[in-house]
């Protein structure tokens, strides 16, 4: 017999108005982490992250023999290394947490100690060879212990060479801000050559504002090239705030806009350094009204009429143009979503995801290697359609707001939603108006 999967149903809504308090970024959380935990001093991290993929990266640096507190219920206390992990020898379950696992299999590779990396089934099918070609280019000893190009992987002793290193941009922009971030453990200067267009920029510029915050400079030749010169070590900048996350803000905006609004989110706003935060821009364009500050964002719905279909490229913001998707359900017109193929390579198929669900609520869906064409259906959305979530938090979040069309959802496996933002239901919930 199989394992029973929970099913949340959530109500018909009418309408959605309020205000949340956003949990902070999950990119920004886990670089924060692995910084402190690499640098000289102790930092006190404000607003992190409680959720799993914060939870594996903490477990792991425990495990590595740092130093990890919490003080309160939004302070916590790291106790940095200098640059070199106490723990030479480790096995580290990482889960399905992309921005723990590559970038500690590149800090790793610099400690001259024996780990073993493993994760969830999902986690194991997700690429990580051009990470580990870049690294063994510099004379890491990584192997891999199932097929090859994929998790898990077993690391070595070794001492890394300083020099040029090629990596691929065409894939995931983690395999660029992994080695950035691990590259002042370098004996010496090295460059880092991206091949191919560098995609989901903005968050190798959340990699670069972190890393100066703990005092390394990076030279960049724009986004060809990156160098980081050696003498460079971290310094905790004392304490440290994370930002509200601004993916986790589209589906309260996106309420908003669907719903009529007000929907206030705060914790994130124009003062942002998270590329997501271009979600305001774009949901302006569907003629949703938008206001913003330093630190907050607010949508309403458009003042007549209806939203309205977009044409878009989503290369720089493809976590929350998901929400996008589903958004086309209460758009005039076909809403075409362009170069989003590192969807493919997330927590599941994004796109195959994306379009399944969809079809259930009476959208017409053409799917590509890099876009999904997605047209709202001639009348009332499906009523009690069952939505898949694949163990994907953001499928979960992303189509909670079908229920905005006035019509009951059924959400499978709700708790997935735990990877960013574990009381989420409880929250989008507070704002529905029935």
């Amino acid at each position: 017999m199989g394992v029973a999967v929970e099913v949340l149903e959530l109500a018909g809504a009418r309408g959605a108005r309020g205000t949340v308090r956003l949990p902070g970024s999950k990119s920004i959380s886990n670089r924060i982490l692995l910084l402190a935990a690499m640098a000289e001093g102790e930092t006190v991290v404000r607003d992190l992250l409680v959720s799993d993929d914060t939870e594996r990266m903490l477990d792991a640096l425990r495990s590595l023999g740092v130093g990890v507190d919490q003080v309160s219920a939004r302070e916590w206390r790291v106790q940095g290394c200098g640059g070199a992990f106490p723990v030479r020898n480790a096995e580290l379950f990482l889960g399905n947490a992309g921005t723990a696992f590559r970038p500690l299999t590149a800090a790793l590779s610099f400690m001259g100690g024996s780990y073993r990396l493993t994760g969830v089934p999902r986690m194991h099918e997700r690429p990580i060879g051009d990470l580990v070609v870049a690294l063994r280019t510099m004379g890491a000893h990584i192997r891999y212990l199932g097929e090859d190009g994929f998790p898990p992987l077993e690391i070595g002793p070794a001492t890394l060479r300083p020099g040029s290193v090629p990596v691929r941009g065409d894939v995931s922009s983690q395999f660029l801000s992994s080695l950035l971030m691990a590259l002042p453990l370098a004996s010496g200067t090295v460059t880092v050559q991206v091949e191919g267009e560098l995609i989901s920029r903005p968050y190798v510029e959340i990699t670069l504002r972190t890393m100066a915050r703990f005092g390394i400079a990076v030279e960049r030749n724009q986004w060809r090239s990156f160098t980081i010169h050696g003498g460079q070590r971290y310094r905790s900048p004392g304490v440290i705030h994370v930002e509200g996350d601004a993916s986790s803000a589209s589906y309260f905006l996106a309420a908003g806009a669907i719903g009529g609004g007000p929907v206030r989110v705060e914790g994130v706003g124009r003062d942002s350094i998270q590329g997501d935060v271009v979600f305001a821009d774009v949901l302006a364009r569907t003629g949703a009204r938008v206001a913003m500050g330093d630190d907050w964002i607010e949508a309403r719905g458009p003042g007549e009429g209806r939203l309205s279909a977009l044409d878009l490229d989503c290369n720089e913001f493809p976590d929350a143009a998901m929400t996008l998707a589903v958004l086309a359900l209460f758009a005039e017109g076909s809403t075409r979503l362009r170069n989003i193929a590192s969807w493919r390579v997330k927590e599941t198929d994004r796109i195959a995801a994306m379009a399944n669900e969809l079809r259930k609520l009476g959208a017409e869906v053409e799917e590509g290697t890099d876009y999904v064409r997605v047209s709202p259906p001639r009348g009332a959305l499906a009523a009690g359609a069952e939505i898949e979530t694949y163990d994907d938090h953001r499928m979960a979040m992303c189509f909670s707001l079908a229920c905005l069309g006035g019509v009951p959802v059924c959400i499978r496996d709700p708790k997935c939603v735990g990877k960013t933002f574990p009381d989420y239901f409880d929250v989008f919930q507070s704002i529905l108006l029935r």
